[in-house]
């Protein structure tokens, strides 16, 4: 029965060690600086009616640095993305725009999914590419709260 001590010590050794307890580092994206915003759209508006059905979406130029692009996922899901291409630095081709449920880069014409905001026709050039800058939605009845 000596042995138990021993074994009792080496399981809270084990337990309470810091192996896997690294710190991850996060890479901030460096093209896109941190703007931070808030934002109320309200969903009965007509001007936002494309966000009413799954695949809608609508750019909100006013918000963000080139503007937001906001993303009817499902009918009831809502995602939003930064409007600047994040692959280049900010230049005055970098503003993305709708073309259905992709947003396209008028600089080089880079495609990123709204639905998950990834790359979708990487160059052979760009062998580690940022995806989309995602911003915060809360759907609150009709209104859509947007932030970073």
């Amino acid at each position: 029965m000596r042995w138990l001590p021993k074994i009792y010590v080496c399981f809270w050794a084990v337990l309470l060690s810091p192996i896997g307890c690294s710190k991850n580092n996060i890479e901030r994206n460096p093209y896109l600086p941190n703007v931070p915003f808030s934002y109320q759209l309200n969903l009965r508006l007509p001007s936002y009616n494309s966000l009413n059905f799954a695949g809608g979406g609508h750019f909100i130029e006013e918000i963000g640095l080139n503007g937001v692009l906001v993303f009817n996922l499902n009918g009831s899901s809502f995602l939003a993305w930064e409007a600047t291409c994040p692959n280049h630095a900010i230049e005055t081709c970098s503003t993305l725009s709708l073309k259905g449920v992709i947003a396209e880069c008028g600089c080089e014409a880079s495609q990123y999914s709204l639905a998950t905001g990834q790359l979708l026709n990487p160059t052979e050039t760009n062998t580690t590419p940022y995806s989309l800058l995602f911003y915060q939605v809360q759907k609150v009845g009709d209104a859509l709260l947007i932030s970073n």
